[in-house]
């Protein structure tokens, strides 16, 4: 690999990682870290990927605390279109989403970072930090395959005005554009929402891919 490309590889890890930590909960840890937050991103290329994280950045660095935890909550929370569990949006309930998110985490400990903590293997954040660790091929491909879903979440940010938008639209570019086939997916999960399993009250996902800790909040 030239060292041009070495730099560009390096600057995707970044800019995954800076999308990952900007949408977890705005814990103690984060609000502290908000300056180191704000010169990282300023250090990334100029770029529509640069652009959005400093638009993101610039609010959160300013917003009060409770604020953000507020927002936060509303945003990820109590809204169907905005949650971060990615696989819910072309899988719903339905009993094959628990092989997805079986395959979601034999991939981590494949590539050597088995996910830790309470979330579930499709939880974005948690994608987007594999995404900055493992391999390109790899890392890119967790986003790629769940392109639509990215898309929904991130049309819905926008409808609410939310922050969070500019977030979205920088996952969305390191993702890269809707493909035709995607655009119909899209189109139906815009105007369907999720599938739903119609026979059956099993759990979706199979034990060995549920947390074993109590969930973040």
């Amino acid at each position: 690999m030239t060292r041009r490309a070495d730099r560009r590889q390096s600057e995707r890890a970044n800019a995954y990682k800076l999308c990952s930590l900007a949408l977890q909960y705005p814990d103690e840890e984060l609000i502290n870290g908000r300056s180191e937050l704000v010169a990282a991103a300023a250090k990334l290329s100029r770029g529509p990927i640069a652009e959005a994280l400093g638009l993101f950045f610039a609010w959160f660095a300013q917003a009060p605390a409770l604020e953000l935890a507020q927002h936060y909550v509303k945003t990820f929370d109590l809204h169907k279109r905005t949650g971060l569990y990615v696989t819910f949006y072309s899988h719903g309930d339905r009993r094959e989403r628990g092989l997805v998110l079986l395959r979601l985490k034999q991939l981590y400990r494949a590539a050597g970072l088995p996910p830790e903590g309470p979330e579930l293997p499709d939880y974005l954040p948690l994608m987007l930090e594999f995404a900055a660790t493992a391999a390109p091929e790899k890392g890119d491909l967790v986003l790629r395959e769940h392109r639509p879903a990215l898309e929904v979440i991130r049309l819905s940010l926008h409808d609410q005005e939310s922050p969070y938008e500019h977030v979205l639209d920088a996952v969305c570019e390191l993702a890269g554009g809707l493909s035709t086939s995607e655009r119909l997916s899209l189109d139906r999960l815009l105007a369907q929402g999720p599938p739903q399993e119609l026979v059956g009250l099993e759990p979706f996902a199979p034990p060995e891919v549920m947390p074993n800790v109590e969930a973040r909040r």
